[in-house]
């Protein structure tokens, strides 16, 4: 429950999460500011989202409850960071993700320079829960909805950053935030969730690329044979593990590796190929959440890992490098570790979230070496 003194601001973005989360708060009596935050630029109506209809639902919401709404406007920041973040990730090779850093960097970064600091609590539509511990610490915990958890895009708050969270409907599964939409008779209740990037709006996201990287044509090569099969129109259309859009016969194919230097895209053929997985990798400038990783005598942490937004978590054993890095042992070979995407670290119990760093492969050999 949250204390009546405690000045409170929810961010509705005009889903029904968010539109949830307003009405739980009410319902606990609380009288929350409303702010949907504008990150689409108005020039280019082919790139943006659907802002007039993202704007008509939160509205009607606000009024449903009688509580105001205010537009903050951080495109310019939205692109600046987060979208140049993904690009420069892009070019080196790397598979970026971009809500990961637009809720670190926009919802509870420039949010809270421009407008949060004047708030107690930032109240979001996010699938994840917090407990404050005994010596008074707060945890980024999963949500019982294994499927919706997001707590991997919540990993690279600051700690000052998660002790003003809220989170209402994280205790709930989508079933029952439907639900609740529906008994509020909110408009939002039959709207489908957002899928993909924001502000690639009605564009493909390769079509992005193109127009921010342009192509750089260069050869795809058999990692077992060392054949060369063809071209690609350049490695940054690509991510490690990616079957569709390769094109070649005799597939299935798989990405395997990127060679950024050479310009060479290296594949692998057949379902379940050994060069699709690996066991062992690891997590480069590890951002910790709430406490250190509680490493045993021997060095080691048991623990649970997520390296991509998935409902599973992985057992794993980790230790740290001589050169900062977190060394990772999975319990079972994970298919397409993709650099640049990052490793999530959970306790045991897959509850409590330690923290998150990017990805890291260990070097491969080339065939014949």
């Amino acid at each position: 429950m949250i204390k009546e003194t405690k000045k409170v601001a929810a961010l509705l973005s005009g889903g029904v999460d968010s539109s949830v989360a307003v009405a739980l708060l009410v319902e606990q009596g609380v009288r929350p500011d409303l702010w949907y935050i504008k990150i689409a630029p108005d020039e280019d109506e082919q790139l943006t989202c659907t802002i007039e209809e993202d704007l008509e639902m939160a509205r009607a919401v606000a009024a449903k409850y009688g509580l105001p709404l205010q537009v903050v406007d951080l495109h310019k920041d939205y692109w600046e960071h987060v979208v140049r973040y993904t690009m420069e990730r892009v070019r080196a090779g790397l598979t970026p993700n971009p809500d990961v850093m637009c809720n670190r960097l926009i919802k509870f970064g420039v949010f809270d320079e421009r407008v949060g600091h004047d708030y107690d609590i930032i109240a979001t539509g996010h699938y994840a829960t917090t407990e404050v511990d005994e010596e008074g610490r707060t945890w980024l915990c999963s949500s019982p909805d294994a499927v919706k958890d997001q707590t991997d895009f919540l990993a690279q708050l600051m700690p000052w950053q998660l002790q003003k969270a809220c989170f209402p409907i994280g205790h709930l599964p989508k079933a029952e935030v439907r639900a609740i939409a529906e008994r509020e008779h909110l408009t939002t209740a039959r709207r489908k969730d957002s899928q993909g990037i924001c502000f690639l709006g009605k564009i493909d996201y390769n079509e992005y690329i193109r127009r921010y990287l342009g192509e750089k044509p260069g050869q795809v090569i058999d990692q077992a044979t060392g054949r060369v099969l063809g071209m690609h129109r350049g490695v940054w259309f690509h991510t490690i593990g990616q079957r569709k859009g390769l094109g070649f016969s005799g597939g299935p194919w798989y990405v395997v590796r990127k060679d950024m230097e050479r310009n060479i895209l290296w594949v692998a053929n057949g379902f379940d190929t050994t060069e699709q997985y690996s066991d062992h990798f690891a997590i480069t400038a590890f951002h910790t959440l709430t406490a250190p990783l509680p490493f045993g005598a021997d060095g080691t942490w048991r623990c649970n890992i997520k390296i991509r937004h998935t409902p599973e978590f992985t057992p794993a054993t980790v230790s740290l490098t001589p050169t900062g890095d977190i060394a990772v042992h999975t319990s079972r070979p994970l298919q397409g570790v993709a650099p640049g995407q990052f490793g999530v670290l959970y306790d045991a119990a897959c509850h409590r979230c330690y923290g998150s760093g990017e990805l890291r492969l260990n070097p491969q050999p080339e065939p014949g070496r």
